[in-house]
């Protein structure tokens, strides 16, 4: 037997074993038979809907039509009947606000009967429309305290499924006055904008068979995993998701063991586990390994439609939570919750899908093909050079400070990755000279045909924000914290925009092939500064990019004020994907929330200088200075060198820790809370986190000096090698 037949048995065996033992209970577990099992899918509407309402609910999510309000109710009482079937006793709308969490009100199904029994009802109006309080969550000046109405709104291109005993139904959620208060509804009316422009684009080269294009996502999530008991132990961790004082180990990630290791058992129940809840959910939860920090892991999934992607990856991160607790641990997603230890981020690989099952970021077979290709390649890199500011912005929180710029994630410059073998292409294109790949056959477009190389023709760049893999582009930016909505947003209101720019350019011209030929040229001239192969950690490549004119926004404080700049309010109102005042309510909510974020944790770190590390440490000198005493008592001509120079020492950074928590606590009182949060920002960045880094060095100082017995919480040995 050779050696692929070899490893083909291994792999059948493996897989056997995978998908059918449920550890600790022996059960097989088929994940085909398992998958959905929570879902009302397609599969079950089938099944449970009249003919008639069945295609009129599909012509709805894969058309884009209205809904029918006619149909509501049919499909409400079905959708019950099959949850309490599930046991399911409650209903809610479930959505996302701007809080980067999901948010849900539970309703029983009960409804009183005159002869004091209940019967179970859901009505029409009830799945589609609910109504929580607009004014109790962040809305940016959109809604005050006394304006409390705001509405959910079924969204039936996801489905809806059952979690913890409730029927959760996927929903928009607006003001009472239509503004968007959620990441869902902005994101639908981005998919909206984007299939619009593409298919005016798709008819120009004679394509009349799709009637829809839309985004795929898979997005990848990294996360920590650390001993419950453990984490119970480190308040500051608890309070912030990130710890706030901590010295380095003797033993990080150097010797990069830990990446694709072996996982431990302990690991792998909880992604047994993890995979068992999400497949039941619909989530297609495909890889999981061990990524470079110890303690840091990773799953993705297979790529689906953008809003669903959105929707499962809320799930996978709230699902993470829930079983790792189960297992006696805490799954940790702030982006950079050990100081000195690869952050975690989120990968968000993007592509272009039409209703016919045609990635339109594939390289084709066909002059035809190849042009098309061209023509919505040239649109991206246009997208994402016009927008760098909003791309910058979609990836901008407290937390992703720490990681963008790092050894680690990409840095805050946005570039475009193409690989060797492509932009040897463009350079083609953009040079009129001809193209020395594999082929040297001359398409009518006046470039050389683009031959359909595989999904891995060249090396992989992991210090591009924004890289094309083959056939999608892989947006390396994201924390691992945050809603991939926002992201998407932003990437299919400006790829629209380019796209419907291009298509009143080609629509109106006489000679189709002579127009196209000088639009490709002509974009990928125009934006060829965005194209960056080489390495972005590099200080030469900072030099660079500023004199290619590349914004290098290294804070979401430099980032932010840009939201509102009137190119992109013009946009996103061009696009119909935000009003002029939802553009400025959510610049206000994240710069409040950058404010919010490290004014906790600045209010943590005195904490937890005040009554742990310099009660501590104080005791730990007390202990050395009796020491001392005893000794010259016993011997007064002993030799104590040492526990002078330690007693010295301790006694420099306990002084250095009080100034600096005292430091910091005046930096707090002094913010000016009557100034406007642009301020406020610019102010927490430029003084309270220098004072943090003071605290810190003088927090972490002690922790190296203090005898372990003394010191008042598990240390990032302890925490990253808990489990």
């Amino acid at each position: 037997m050779d050696s692929n037949s070899i490893l083909s048995a291994v792999f059948v065996v493996f897989l056997e074993i995978s998908n059918q033992y449920r550890e600790g209970a022996g059960i097989v577990i088929n994940p085909s038979e398992i998958f959905g099992e929570y879902v009302f899918d397609d599969k079950v509407m089938q099944k449970r809907l009249p003919k008639e309402t069945y295609k009129a609910l599909k012509r709805t999510t894969e058309q884009g039509r209205s809904l029918d309000p006619a149909i509501a109710s049919i499909v409400a009482n079905a959708m019950k009947d099959w949850a309490v079937e599930m046991g399911a006793t409650h209903y809610t709308h479930w959505f996302q606000p701007m809080t980067g969490v999901t948010a849900e009100k539970h309703d029983a199904f009960i409804a009183p009967k005159n002869d004091g029994t209940i019967i179970l009802e859901f009505s029409g109006n009830e799945l589609v429309r609910g109504e929580p309080d607009a004014s109790s969550f962040p809305s940016g000046g959109l809604r005050a305290t006394f304006e409390a109405r705001g509405y959910t709104a079924w969204d039936p291109t996801s489905f809806a499924f059952i979690k913890d005993g409730t029927l959760c139904i996927p929903t928009a959620f607006c003001s009472y006055g239509g503004h968007a208060l959620d990441k869902k509804t902005p994101l639908l009316r981005s998919m909206q904008a984007l299939n619009k422009q593409a298919l005016r684009i798709l008819r120009l080269f004679g394509n009349a068979d799709v009637m829809r294009v839309f985004p795929t996502v898979g997005a990848e999530q990294e996360y920590f995993l650390v001993d419950k008991e453990v984490y119970r132990k480190r308040p500051d961790l608890m309070v912030t998701g990130r710890t706030l004082f901590g010295a380095k180990p003797p033993k990080g990630q150097e010797l990069e063991d830990h990446y694709f290791g072996v996982i431990k058992p302990r690991v792998q129940a909880f992604m047994h586990e993890l995979n068992i809840e999400l497949w039941k959910l619909g989530v297609l939860s495909k890889t999981e390994h061990n990524e470079v920090a110890p303690a840091q892991h990773e799953m993705a999934p297979v790529f689906t439609t953008v809003n669903i992607a959105a929707d499962h990856n809320q799930l996978t991160m709230d699902i993470m939570k829930r079983v790792a607790d189960k297992h006696g641990m805490v799954c940790l997603l702030h982006e950079k919750p050990f100081g000195g230890v690869n952050g975690s981020g989120k990968h968000n690989n993007y592509a272009l899908s039409t209703d016919t099952g045609i990635n339109l970021l594939d390289p084709g077979d066909t002059p035809n093909e190849n042009a098309q290709f061209l023509i919505f390649l040239a649109a991206i890199l246009a997208a994402v050079d016009d927008y760098q500011d909003l791309m910058r912005i979609s990836v901008a929180s407290a937390a992703n400070d720490h990681r963008l710029g790092a050894n680690e994630a990409p840095p805050a410059i946005m570039s475009v990755f193409l690989g060797d073998e492509l932009n040897e292409v463009i350079e083609s294109i953009t040079n009129s000279s001809k193209y020395q790949g594999r082929t040297h056959d001359q398409m009518r477009l006046g470039v050389h045909i683009l031959p359909k190389f595989p999904k891995d023709s060249t090396d992989r760049n992991r210090t591009s924000p924004f890289a094309f893999t083959g056939n999608k582009f892989e947006f390396r930016s994201l924390g691992s914290a945050q809603s991939i909505s926002g992201p998407n947003v932003v990437l299919n209101t400006a790829i629209a925009d380019t796209l419907q720019k291009m298509a009143d350019e080609l629509e109106g011209a006489e000679d189709f092939t002579a127009a196209l030929t000088c639009l490709i040229s002509k974009t990928l001239t125009d934006h060829k500064r965005i194209i960056f192969n080489g390495n972005g950690y590099e200080q030469a490549w900072i030099v660079e990019a500023e004199s290619r004119g590349l914004l290098n926004l290294r804070t979401t404080v430099d980032a932010l004020p840009h939201y509102t700049d009137a190119k992109n309010i013009e946009l996103f109102a061009r696009q119909k994907v935000f009003s002029k005042a939802e553009v400025e309510s959510r610049y206000e909510i994240h710069l409040e929330n950058y404010v919010k974020v490290i004014d906790i944790e600045a209010l943590s770190m005195v904490d937890v200088a005040k009554h742990l590390i310099m009660p501590a440490a104080i005791d730990y000198s007390k202990e050395i200075a009796t020491g001392i005493k005893l000794k010259r008592d016993i011997a007064p001509d002993m030799n104590i060198e040492a526990e002078m120079a330690m007693l010295e020492e301790i006694t420099k950074e306990i002084n250095a820790l009080y100034k600096y928590t005292a430091k910091l606590a005046k930096a707090l009182a002094d913010i000016d809370k009557d100034a406007d949060m642009l301020a406020q920002a610019i102010y927490t960045r430029d003084v309270v986190l220098a004072e943090m880094a003071q605290l810190r060095a003088a927090g972490d100082a002690l922790e190296s000096i203090v005898g372990k017995s003394y010191w008042p919480m598990p240390t990032y040995q302890d925490l990253l090698t808990s489990v």
